[in-house]
């Protein structure tokens, strides 16, 4: 096997010499890291099981190894697909339906004179649901802005309620664990850090500015989780004003246009060697953008809550929303006073005197 590797051998005792990589009847199969040898390496391998989403990098989007497999024949009637595959990403959520025989797949020589088609080819298709990954939400959005001090937090227990037991209350107990408790750690449920939302992730959108023609906003995304770090994340999010963005700083940006006459939904990702990792709880926990979107006079408004996204979601999963009666107002939204005909009979009188 090169570009991966079996989790487990298994039993291999029954073979005297040439010992098979994995003898298992269902291996588990990993990435390799990136820094492999080079021996052990395949095209398009070795990225450590982190795959980017096919629009923030096609090139990092797909990861392919080989395997040999003993005992399966030399033709088509003898080599089957195999029954069953299960993906993990980090975590369940994913389901695979079965392998469907394709036409062969060609390759071609370094130089490109020969091509080469394979006995046979086959694929399957992984569907990923988030209800089958977490029975709870994954993350959460609060809210802010300029014209109003409240800031509306993420709702309580969005993500599940606070326990002591599956929380950490601040950085230095986690500070405290020794190297191996750590090891001992692994593997387990990731140590969130203790909050009201009880969320891993929070993603805060605040209307910063408004301008003449132009309106500003700032998202911050914020890392809960101790011991885990998010790498090639991504944050889509739908907002009507999106089909006029005039300028994305610190992030990567890209259209989601599911339909040609709606363009609503974008998806922002890090930038490469800058911020592509959102860091562990604590101070750089945490990734920051700026954006300035155009007004379209038709539609811009601040009242009764369009200036905040319609849906969220980071890394695929769709983060809790407050209530809408929850979101910051306008001053004089709450408070104004309808004024009454009696009111408006003594003004009158006034202005003729």
């Amino acid at each position: 096997m090169v570009g991966a590797e079996a989790s487990e051998q298994g039993d291999c005792s029954k073979f005297k010499g040439n010992i098979p990589h994995s003898c298992k009847k269902s291996p588990a199969i990993v990435d390799l890291l990136p820094r492999a040898p080079l021996n052990e390496q395949f095209s398009d391998c070795c990225k450590g099981g982190v795959l980017a989403s096919l629009g923030q990098d096609p090139l990092a989007a797909a990861s392919a190894f080989q395997l040999s497999v003993g005992l399966s024949g030399t033709s088509n009637r003898t080599v089957k697909p195999p029954n069953y595959f299960y993906l993990l990403g980090p975590g369940p959520g994913y389901t695979c339906g079965a392998a469907t025989i394709v036409p062969p797949s060609v390759s071609y020589s370094p130089d490109g004179r020969r091509r080469t088609q394979a006995m046979m080819s086959w694929t399957l298709t992984c569907t990923y649901s988030q209800l089958l990954a977490s029975k709870n939400p994954t993350c959460c959005v609060s809210l802010s802005s300029f014209y109003n001090p409240k800031i509306t937090p993420c709702p309580s227990c969005a993500c599940g309620c606070q326990d002591p037991n599956n929380c950490a209350a601040n950085d230095f107990k986690i500070s405290n664990v020794v190297e191996s408790d750590i090891a001992a750690w692994k593997g387990n449920a990731p140590i969130v850090q203790c909050t009201e939302h009880m969320c891993p992730i929070r993603v805060h959108w605040h209307v910063k500015a408004n301008y003449k023609e132009h309106w500003r906003v700032k998202i911050t995304i914020t890392n809960f989780k101790y011991l885990m770090n998010f790498t090639l994340w991504t944050l889509v999010v739908q907002h009507p004003n999106l089909n006029n963005i005039t300028k994305v700083y610190r992030f990567g940006y890209k259209p989601l246009n599911q339909y040609q006459s709606t363009n609503d939904t974008g998806m922002f990702y890090g930038i490469k060697y800058y911020n592509e990792q959102l860091m562990e709880a604590g101070p750089n926990g945490n990734v920051q953008t700026e954006m300035i979107l155009k007004k379209d006079e038709t539609t811009f408004t601040l009242n009764q809550g369009w200036a905040f996204p319609l849906k969220v979601y980071f890394n695929g999963d769709e983060c809790m929303m407050p209530l809408p009666e929850s979101y910051p107002s306008l001053p004089n939204s709450a408070s104004s006073i309808p004024i009454l005909p009696f009111t408006l009979a003594i003004l009158f009188l006034v202005l003729m005197l």
